[in-house]
């Protein structure tokens, strides 16, 4: 893609904020399945562009409450290269929504009806790990999930300008989770050497 073209995008939200109703329903066992559907359609859509799909999200997570909306993840080589996928994502049905290439190159499609979000992000993102870090934490910690379920109850009552606001809300949150993951491994780390020696 030309230079001149890149001047032409349109930065961070595509369309301007928007004020949405948030709402987090209990856990539908149909998630999966959703995913499962999407990722089909994506990899069929993009072919080896696609390194990688996965379920991310509090959908992603079984028994967990979250906003009824199915969050994927394509690791690809360059986002920033968009005549790789852009069309192709459009033509599937998909519509972008963000493009933020000061954040890693992340794009973000969705459906029309707004209930599948499918962010982009390069390989050796640190996002990717970050993602995939707190998924399998809550996987593993269903008390941990409770206490994020709770939270994003707590959070989903109050009047938000834009779902960005809500999902920034519980950032420290979610960096603690990863933390207190990152920590977790290396103490295991540890115990296994000391076993070792």
């Amino acid at each position: 893609m030309s230079d001149t073209q890149k001047d032409d995008w349109e930065i961070g939200l595509i369309g301007g904020p928007e004020k949405r109703v948030i709402e987090i329903v209990s856990y539908n066992p149909d998630w999966p399945r959703q995913f499962q559907r999407h990722a089909a359609r994506i990899a069929e859509t993009l072919g080896d562009t696609a390194r990688q799909i996965e379920h991310i999200g509090s959908t992603s997570v079984e028994g967990l409450g979250a906003k009824p909306i199915i969050d994927i993840l394509v690791v690809m080589d360059d986002p920033a290269n968009e005549d790789l996928y852009l069309p192709q994502m459009l033509a599937a049905g998909y519509e972008l929504r963000v493009r933020e290439p000061d954040f890693e190159e992340h794009r973000m499609f969705r459906t029309p009806e707004r209930d599948v979000h499918v962010h982009f992000y390069p390989a050796g993102s640190g996002e990717i790990d970050r993602y995939l870090a707190f998924r399998d934490f809550l996987r593993a910690n269903p008390d941990c999930g409770e206490r994020y379920e709770a939270l994003k109850r707590k959070l989903s009552a109050a009047d938000w300008a834009d779902m960005n606001e809500y999902a920034n809300a519980k950032t420290d949150f979610i960096k603690g989770v990863i933390r207190a993951d990152i920590s977790l491994a290396s103490l295991r780390q540890q115990l296994l050497l000391n076993r070792k020696t």
